[in-house]
């Protein structure tokens, strides 16, 4: 592992860990938590396959500071199952070796040996070659900020929110999530609302925070868009950033950064043209409404803060967004190609989404608008080849524009509008990207395969 034992342990202990370490194929859901990888310490979770669910319990145990702890599981799936985690040195003072060593057995005794031994081994293995390279990858992102952050964020419940928390934390830092209900521990009051003096938030809480990172808005997906429904899409994003950029500017020791959500929206319908940061805005709802989200952060970069704004693509996860909506009709071999198929689409992997901003908080030099895209977009067509090729599924047929726009309406042109959108500002501070290759970033997030190429 490319970090020093002291740390590879310290990244075990530290919230955000065991969801780090969770295969994105797999769904779980925690039950209960108690503590963290001490003797004594429990943690419940739910395993969901189908309509089924299997609880399981694990208790921690022989636990030596930054040498090792053991996980055993108290009920669950197995016959019994005991895991133990051993940080050694590595072959210099910057690296180290994780050693996990597994003694395990399947229920049903002799039969459950014969029916499941090898397919049981197979998918231990597979789990920890997956466990191994994220936690060698993340490790080395979090070599780009040495001291621990404080930041308070939106969205942590979200899709990309969830995933960003429990990146951060285990790198050391500190994530205060800002919540519209009575907040708890590590919680911060606010609620959004329209109008020049619209909201509420708790600015005291804020103060001498390192950095802000601001991702709530309303899902853009989720049937036709009312007028009611981009009311919200527009007001939950260009209100709610306003409301932040002014909290952060009025504070008297504001963050150092402010990071806002934006998309590749903003560019609208662009057919061939290959997009930068300097490219220009685009026509059309969503382009207008990132227009005047990223213009409502003014007030935080005329008080001097860094702001970066990023304009999001399709985030590849198996877990939310299109990718998760699109694959249930990929596995039936039923995925259309929507429209011409010609159109480009700009895309992400999560994994990349995330070190992109650990990037843009440790690199004083990102500020201003930033492509959080892939430098390799593709066009529909080859999207949904290329996904439909990894499940080994044939594609279904064609879905005409026009009826696309009847069973949906306007909110058919996120799917057919053309943005080819290339991250020049992030190749300019030297980001590295993970999976930039389609084939490569779907490998990764729906099997954990690491290809290299």
């Amino acid at each position: 592992m490319p970090a020093p034992p002291a740390d590879l342990y310290a990244w075990h202990a530290r919230p955000g860990a065991f969801e780090r370490l969770m295969p994105p194929w797999e769904r779980l859901s925690i039950s209960s938590r108690s503590g963290s990888i001490h003797d004594g310490d429990r943690l419940v979770f739910r395993i969901h396959k189908g309509p089924l669910a299997i609880t399981w319990e694990a208790e921690h145990a022989n636990h030596e500071q930054g040498r090792r702890f053991d996980d055993v599981m108290v009920r669950g799936p197995f016959a019994s199952w005991r895991h133990a985690h051993h940080f050694l040195p590595g072959s210099d003072a910057n690296s180290s070796v994780l050693r996990d060593e597994v003694s395990y057995a399947l229920p049903l005794g002799a039969a459950g040996r014969l029916l499941g031994g090898k397919a049981g081994r197979a998918a231990i293995d597979r789990m920890f070659d997956f466990r191994h390279e994220r936690t060698g990858r993340d490790l080395s992102r979090h070599r780009l900020l040495a001291s621990p952050l404080r930041i308070v964020m939106t969205g942590a419940s979200g899709a990309i929110g969830r995933e960003l928390v429990h990146f951060l934390t285990t790198g050391g830092h500190v994530v205060e999530r800002l919540v519209r209900r009575s907040p708890g521990p590590g919680e911060i009051f606010w609620q959004p609302g329209a109008g020049v003096k619209g909201g509420q938030i708790d600015d005291a809480s804020m103060e001498a925070c390192d950095a802000v990172i601001h991702l709530a808005g309303e899902p853009i997906a989720g049937g036709r868009w009312t007028e009611a429904k981009k009311k919200a899409i527009r007001d939950s994003r260009v209100e709610g950033t306003r409301l932040m950029a002014r909290t952060v500017a009025s504070l008297k020791r504001p963050p150092a950064t402010m990071i806002v959500a934006s998309g590749v929206h903003y560019y609208g319908d662009r057919g061939e043209q290959e997009l930068t940061e300097e490219s220009g805005i685009g026509s059309g709802f969503l382009a207008e409404v990132s227009r005047d989200w990223e213009a409502a952060v003014a007030p935080a970069v005329e008080a001097g803060v860094r702001v970066v704004v990023l304009r999001i693509g399709l985030v590849l996860s198996p877990r939310a967004g299109l990718l998760a909506q699109l694959l249930p009709w990929a596995r039936l071999g039923m995925l259309p190609v929507m429209g011409s198929g010609r159109q480009w689409w700009s895309w992400i992997g999560q994994d990349d989404l995330l070190g992109l901003i650990l990037h843009a908080l440790a690199d004083t030099r990102v500020r201003g608008a930033v492509n959080a895209v892939t430098p390799r977009p593709v066009r529909m067509h080859e999207f949904a080849q290329t996904l439909a090729t990894h499940l080994r599924r044939p594609l279904g047929l064609r879905a005409p524009a026009f009826a696309l726009r009847g069973m949906v309406g306007e909110m058919a042109d996120v799917l057919l509008t053309s943005t080819r959108a290339v991250p020049e500002a992030m190749r300019q501070a030297g980001f590295t990207f993970q999976t930039p290759g389609l084939a490569q970033a779907l490998a990764w997030e729906l099997d954990g395969v690491a290809e290299r190429r």
